[in-house]
């Protein structure tokens, strides 16, 4: 048996692939891998010196050592031809061992060495057995056309021959034949195509693509060979023939000479029997057995190309033909009757295989007849690659990758991209080829650019949201500019660094660059007149480039429009604008920036925004639908309405029908249930109707594409509409209303819309609330307020239900999480799961200075490493032990079965490892050899080993804990508000760090992570007993240019903290927590359930009493969203908050846990403190400057606290050694609650109240209290940090500056941000 990996296919009678499996030729993989490896490590150190190596005579057929680019590897090639150029020489190598050919410089061919050259070649040549090819002649003479042998296989039967391959999900192949001249396999194929074995040889065949040519000693002429096949046209046969004989020319020559009367015409050698008895011993594919040889081949894929022929004689000399290969072929194959073979052309149905490009256009086809497309102008879409407006080598090289394209969106977005009008283009896909491919055509007509000043510049400039998106797009550039006149494109990613942004020089003859705003606004300020040659001004993801660089983006376009129009004249000026989504910034861009623009958006969801569809979400009662309904059924119209109510089932239409149409309005109803009445609905719908009248169509979902209606004015969508996509079908049913926002002026966007959608969502759809407030906001639409409130209670039980996931990345490695909606990461500190990890006998250090040795960088300021011990390294003493251990071979034994999640010993380089293995691929579990995921538990890094690496570890190494901890460096991120790092700075901490001791301080440990600020090298100098600072991490990133300042890291993991501190500290002290003033339990709930009829009766009487077009969100249908057990209040927030009186609105957060109570007083109920508990006022010092007052509380060793700000008053309250602290402060003067804060300074409470007026205030509080005074120990004009002192001793002692914990702080910035320099306190 042989396993076959198809690698090339020329044709049925030349294709190439390599032996994995089965029988005495399966190739030995490993041995190829070994010299794979052996010929990438000698020619990658002797390239340098290539001369040495160079063959001293090049000739074609010579066997030598190239390196293929494509393969990143020195691979065995031979010289095919050598090709003369202007000042070099090319040859055109075949890789033996893969069947590829590769252009390379004459120059870098190597010699091939001896010993590389003991294996045979790889690649093989297989054909089809007996199978030759056949065509078509036309005699124009006797006007009949003929099917005549050939020595050339068709265009179509090489198709077909690649669809069968490519069909299958196995090919086996049985080996009849080996032709020592060429070393050719000869083989029948069987391919299994669902459920259904197939021989490829018959197949071909019965479809007229060949035929059957029996194994002779002797040759026949063409012109016999054509006598013998015009002979056998089906008019010239006899009745009683098989038309299968037909198909088979020996065959029937077979039976004729076995006729009496035309015995004697048909005579055959020795020859010519020993063929016909080979061919009677061939196997049908039902009558496959084990010793049959079977070639299983993989489904045809990226790997396989198809090429002109390319005859290439291999080395003979490695392919040694085995003696006794045709005495096993006699042996496997079994006699089997030819009738059986013959069934397969009586029956050839199973042997239609449906053509794969047939297929992506009838799907296509079909995506098309169901995804709408809306056009601010007439476009013809292009249906097929050869149709696309993309020039002649672009499409020969799309289709030598096997391009299957162009698709839906491509086809309507590349002709007016190609013919340079400024474009726009909205759609689901983000792909880069929807413009990348159509620019690059344009960029081919130099005679476009002649008017552009003779200066070096880009012609086109694609603009991209992050680094990340930019480098993809980069990559896809190269890769396609390849066929390409010379464009010479770079990615442009600068930094903050003035004096690399200003001796930045563009390469000679650059005409595309791919950059970021922010990177191109720098770039702006300093080498404007780079761009003076820029025509075609690409944005890609265009909302989020608005979204998050908009101050960037405008100075872009500006700059794009003031360009010189004088000597642009006859250039090119085109914006080309992609996207997810339609906002109202891009609304701006295609009326002030463009010149008529092409728009072309796939969804509809987005189609509606577009086109001015005002969205209106009706808050009701599942119950109380069909009420809601008829209040916002328009009765008395001015223009001519037409309305359609989506419904989800023929019951549910059937209610709402009888119901509307009792209100005397013109009713239709349209559902499967109602057979031969469509046409009387679609009769009634499309007539024509005067102003003032309302005709209402019920409907469900499936009626939809049946009836055709496009001409709505409004949909209500009574049923939630289960999909986006059924979403967007009901509101295509508006698309004949839709207005055109490029035509709009701003004098109308204040005008009333002609089309409406009105969505009634109830409890039983809660889940969708967060998607509707988000298409809502983009659409600009009024959202009821407790829509909001309790989408926010939505999100906080979806976090809640993360409690069990890892902590955020970005969210510990920046401070904040951009996506925090959408990451399925938990982002709130779980004190339980983020306990201090057990290292030794201790647990990990939460406080003070570590000395850390980074082993691991993930990225410039995320590490994985050890924690080395100031006077003795534990670990060190136990990789002693462990290597003196494996010292002995007798203990190196090797692992039998590898277990996940289980801990082993490696042996790397020169050293060993603890290892534990992360995952075991399923399919590779049952071979001899395999590859794991493993991850080196004390290092934190993972990779992969073979299995029979893996050592077995004694019980003794594997009591210690894992000793790798996670390190993040704080306060810093990336530029523009990049989530990632650029890998040159990841690269250039990496240098700079591994594997060296650093000093830090600890400022927060969670779990197995700490958080260090400031990170040190610390240098001890020889001698003098002493040590010096080399560098600060933070600082060296920061001078890079690509890393900003991040003081909110810090703070916000801080209060996280605190956070989870304070809930723990709320469960541990709720017995003590005295009940509300309701009295007991019971009357409580009795109170809340009142509360909640009360409620409910308010709702029913809003939602019956609200009518069309009025703010749905004044009668606060809360009820509907409302959770029964969870009744809160709301404080007002108005700018004089005396009293503090409780709201009467109904705060509706479902199921919030965070919500607070009132205590019936006025006076929010904060940390359980009820006005019958005994509190302390605690002792205050307060003191001014120009912005802000300074309040200072002398408490300490604080359990629990909470502050809240208005706008002039301030609340305190906090639990320190066992007592309760409560502080109303009435102020002075107005404060700013937005930017004030409560932050710990030496373990004390500091309050920063933020002036609204900077100006002096005479006192902090309206009335005097005993408990609050000035701080006269406050000189702001004497502050002055002061240094660290340095000392000496016998001991390691650091010269380092120290962050000392002073009680008076320079400005309100400065509280919140600690040194850079590292501390010894």
């Amino acid at each position: 048996m042989f396993d076959i990996f198809i690698l090339k296919i020329e044709d049925p009678g030349c294709f190439w692939g390599h032996i994995k499996g089965g029988g005495k030729l399966m190739d030995k993989e490993t041995e190829y891998k070994k010299l794979q490896t052996e010929m990438n490590l000698f020619y990658a150190k002797c390239y340098k010196t290539v001369d040495e190596i160079k063959p001293s005579v090049l000739e074609e057929g010579q066997v030598c050592a190239i390196y293929c680019q494509e393969l990143k590897s020195w691979c065995r090639a031979v010289v095919k031809a050598i090709i003369p150029c202007t000042d070099y020489y090319l040859a055109d190598c075949f890789l033996v061992d893969y069947a590829k050919n590769v252009l390379v410089k004459t120059g870098r061919i190597c010699v091939a060495l001896e010993s590389f050259m003991s294996l045979p070649y790889r690649a093989k040549k297989f054909r089809l057995y007996c199978t030759k090819p056949v065509t078509l002649r036309v005699d124009y003479c006797s006007n009949n056309a003929k099917i005549v042998p050939t020595n050339r296989w068709d265009v179509a039967a090489i198709q077909y021959f690649q669809s069968l391959l490519n069909a299958t999900t196995q090919v086996e192949a049985k080996l009849c034949n080996v032709e020592e001249d060429s070393l050719t396999f000869d083989v029948y194929l069987y391919v299994t195509i669902k459920g259904e074995k197939v021989c490829v040889n018959d197949d071909l065949v019965a479809k007229n693509f060949a035929y059957y040519e029996m194994v002779k000693e002797k040759t026949f002429n063409t012109m016999e060979d054509q006598k013998k096949w015009s002979s056998l046209r089906p008019n010239s046969l006899s009745e009683n023939i098989n038309p299968a004989l037909v198909l088979w020319p020996e065959l029937l020559q077979i039976k004729e000479s076995r006729d009496p009367e035309t015995s004697a015409a048909a005579t055959y050698d020795d020859g010519e029997k020993r063929a016909c008895k080979d061919l009677q011993e061939t196997t049908s594919y039902k009558g496959v057995t084990e010793s049959d040889i079977m070639v299983a081949v993989h489904p045809l894929e990226k790997g396989t190309t198809i090429a002109e022929q390319a005859d290439v004689q291999p080395n003979r000399d490695l392919y040694k033909k085995p003696d006794n290969m045709l005495k096993e072929m006699d042996k496997d194959i079994d006699e089997k009757s030819i009738s059986v073979k013959l069934l397969q052309f009586l029956n050839p149905d199973p042997l239609k295989v449906v053509d794969e490009q047939d297929e992506i256009k009838e799907l296509q086809l079909n995506i098309s007849a169901h995804l709408p497309i809306v056009l601010s102008n007439k476009i013809e879409p292009c249906s097929s690659l050869e149709m696309a407006p993309l020039f002649p080598a672009l499409k020969k090289e799309l289709l030598r990758k096997r391009f299957l394209g162009p698709n839906h969106i491509q086809s309507y977005s590349w002709p007016p991209i190609a013919r340079g009008c400024d474009s726009v283009i909205i759609s689901t896909e983000s792909d880069p080829l929807l413009y990348l491919l159509p620019i690059l055509t344009f960029l081919q007509s130099r005679n476009c650019y002649v008017s552009l000043p003779a200066r070096n510049g880009p012609l086109a400039l694609v603009i991209c949201p992050g680094q990340k998106k930019a480098e993809q797009v980069f990559e896809l550039l190269e890769i396609h500019s390849h066929c390409s006149r010379p464009l010479h494109p770079i990615l442009l990613l600068l930094g903050m660094k003035k004096e690399e942004i200003k001796n930045f020089r563009l390469p000679r003859g650059c005409e595309f660059i791919v950059t970021t705003p922010h990177s191109l606004v720098r770039l702006l300020e300093y080498n404007s007149f780079l761009f003076l040659r820029l025509c075609h001004l690409v944005f890609d993801e265009v909302e989020i480039l608005f979204s998050e660089a908009s101050k960037q983006m405008f100075n872009i376009l500006e700059h794009y429009k003031n360009l010189n129009v004088e000597e642009r004249e006859f250039a090119p000026r085109q914006i080309v604008a992609v996207g997810n989504h339609w906002n109202k910034n891009i609304h701006f861009l295609t009326k002030e920036y463009m010149n008529d623009p092409y728009i072309v958006i796939t969804s509809v969801e987005e189609a509606a925004i577009y086109g001015n569809v005002q969205q209106v979400v009706q808050v009701c009662l599942e119950c109380n639908r069909i009420c809601t309904l008829l209040q916002i059924l328009d009765f008395s119209p001015i223009d001519a309405q037409k309305t359609l109510i989506f419904t989800r089932s023929i019951e549910e239409a059937d209610i709402v029908y009888k119901a509307v149409e009792s209100t005397s309005l013109f009713c239709l109803k349209a559902h499967s249930g109602i057979g031969f009445y469509f046409d009387h609905v679609a009769k009634q719908w499309h007539k024509t109707i005067s102003s003032g009248t309302h005709i209402v169509l019920v409907l469900t979902d499936d009626c939809l594409p049946v009836l055709g209606i496009t001409d709505g004015t409004r949909v209500v969508h009574f049923s939630f509409p289960p999909s986006p996509r059924i979403f967007g079908s009901r509101l295509y049913s508006m698309s004949a209303n839709f207005e055109h926002s490029v035509d709009k002026v701003s004098a109308q966007v204040n005008k009333q819309s002609k089309t409406k959608s009105i969505l009634l969502l109830t409890e039983k759809n809660a889940c969708h609330a967060v998607g509707v407030v988000r298409y809502l906001e983009r659409t600009e639409a009024k959202i009821p307020p407790e829509l909001y409130a309790f989408t926010a209670g939505v999100l906080e039980a979806k976090e809640d239900s993360k409690s069990g996931r890892p902590l955020c990345f970005y969210l510990k490695v920046y401070g904040v999480c951009t996506e925090k909606n959408r990451c399925p990461d938990r982002h709130r500190v779980n004190l339980e799961i983020d306990l201090p990890r057990q290292m030794t006998e201790d647990t990990l250090p939460t406080a003070g200075n570590v000395t850390i040795l980074p082993l691991f960088i993930v990225s410039a300021t995320n590490y994985f490493g050890r924690i080395v011990g100031k006077q003795k390294d534990l670990y060190a003493t136990f990789a002693e032990e462990m290597s003196e251990y494996y010292k002995r071979a007798s203990n190196r034994v090797s692992v039998d079965t590898v277990e996940k999640l289980a801990v082993y010993g490696l042996h790397e380089e020169k050293s060993f490892h603890r290892v534990q293995v992360l995952e075991v691929a399923p399919k590779e579990e049952s071979c001899l050899f395999h590859t794991v995921q493993i991850k080196y538990i004390d290092e934190g890094r993972a990779g992969q080993v073979q299995n029979y690496h893996l050592l077995k570890l004694p019980e003794k190494f594997q009591a210690l804990p894992p000793q790798a901890v996670e390190f993040i460096v704080c306060r810093v991120k990336p530029i523009d508000n990049e989530i990632e790092w650029n890998p040159k700075i990841t690269r250039y901490i990496n240098h700079k760090i591994r594997g060296k001791p650093h000093e830090a301080k600890i400022v927060l440990a969670l779990g197995n992570t700490i958080w260090l600020d400031p990170v040190v090298r610390v240098t001890r100098l020889l001698g003098l007993k002493t040590s010096i600072n080399e560098y600060n991490i933070r600082s060296e990133i920061l001078c890079t240019g690509m890393g900003v300042d991040n003081p909110e890291h810090v703070q916000e993991l801080q209060r996280l903290f605190r956070d989870a501190e304070m809930f723990r500290e709320k469960q541990n002290l709720s017995a003590l927590i005295q009940p509300l003033k309701h009295g007991t339990g019971e009357q409580a709930i009795s109170v809340s359930q009142s509360i909640l009829l009360n409620n409910q009766e308010q709702v029913t009487s809003s939602v019956q009493s609200a009518k069309e077009g009025e703010d749905f969100t004044n009668d606060c249908p809360q009820a509907a969203l409302q959770n029964p057990h969870d009744e809160m209040t709301k404080n007002k927030e108005e700018e004089d908050e005396e009293s503090l009186q409780p709201s009467n609105k109904c705060q509706v957060l479902l199921g919030s846990p965070q919500a607070g109570h009132d205590d019936g007083d006025g006076y929010p109920q904060m940390l359980g403190f009820s006005p019958g508990n005994q509190s302390f006022h605690p002792t205050m010092k307060w003191f001014q400057k120009q912005d802000v007052v300074v309040v200072k509380i002398k408490l300490q060793n604080i359990t629990d606290y909470d502050c809240k700000f208005f706008t002039r008053r301030v609340i305190f309250s906090a639990c320190a050694g066992g007592k309760s602290y409560l502080a109303d402060m009435k102020l002075q003067e107005n404060i700013l609650k937005e930017k004030s804060t409560c932050v710990f300074k030496c373990d004390e409470p500091v309050i920063m109240l933020a002036k609204e007026k900077e100006e002096p205030w005479c006192n902090l509080l309206q009335h005097k209290n005993p408990n609050v005074s000035f701080d006269f120990d406050y000189l702001e004009d004497s502050e002055e940090k002061r240094p660290f002192l340095t000392g000496t001793g016998p001991k390691k002692v650091y010269q380092v500056a120290t962050v000392v914990c002073e009680e008076e702080e320079e400005s309100s910035e400065e509280v919140d941000t600690d040194s850079d320099d590292f501390s010894l306190c």
